[in-house]
C-alpha cells in the first residue's frame, strides 16, 4: 500500500463509527454527533489517495419509520460526503464482511468487538468503533491497494 493510500470503514447511524487505516496504523472514531463533524472527519481522511467501505444498511423490523428515516438520511449524508469529496466508496454488507472475518453476530455486538480487540490490540475498542474497525480491516485484506 503506498505511503497516501488510506482506507475507511464506515458504520453507519448514530451508534456507528469510522475506522481509518493509513500507513499502517489503524484509527478509530465514534460517529460525530453533527454532519458538519462528520464531514469534517471524511474530508480529513478522505483527500488524496483514499477508498472508503460503508456498511450497507436496510431498514429492520419493528424498525419505527422516524428511526428508518433518520437512518437512511444520515447512510445518504455519508454517501454524498464521499461523492462530493471523490472519495471512491463502495458497500459491503454485514453478512459478507463479519464472514470473511470469522465473526457472525446473530445480533449480538460482543461478538465483533472481541474480534476487533483480538486484531487490534492496542486500540481501545467500543461498540460504536468496532465494526467500523473490522470494516476497514475486511476492505483492507479484500481490495489491497485501493
Amino acid at each position: 500500500m503506498g505511503e497516501q493510500s488510506k482506507i475507511i470503514g464506515i458504520d453507519p447511524g448514530k451508534n456507528g463509527g469510522i475506522a481509518v487505516f493509513a500507513d499502517g496504523v489503524m484509527q478509530a472514531w465514534a460517529m460525530p454527533d453533527t454532519e458538519a463533524d462528520v464531514a469534517e472527519l471524511l474530508w480529513d481522511f478522505g483527500r488524496g489517495k483514499a477508498f472508503a467501505l460503508l456498511e450497507k444498511v436496510h431498514s429492520m423490523p419493528k424498525q419505527g419509520v422516524k428511526s428508518t428515516f433518520t437512518f437512511g438520511r444520515g447512510y445518504g449524508f455519508l454517501r454524498g460526503v464521499l461523492t462530493a469529496q471523490r472519495t471512491p466508496f463502495d458497500d459491503v454488507a454485514p453478512s459478507t464482511w463479519q464472514k470473511s472475518l470469522s465473526c457472525l453476530t446473530k445480533g449480538d455486538k460482543n461478538v465483533t468487538k472481541q474480534k476487533a480487540q483480538q486484531l487490534f490490540p492496542d486500540l481501545h475498542i467500543t461498540h460504536k468503533v468496532a465494526d467500523a474497525i473490522l470494516i476497514c480491516e475486511y476492505c483492507r485484506r479484500t481490495y489491497g491497494d485501493c
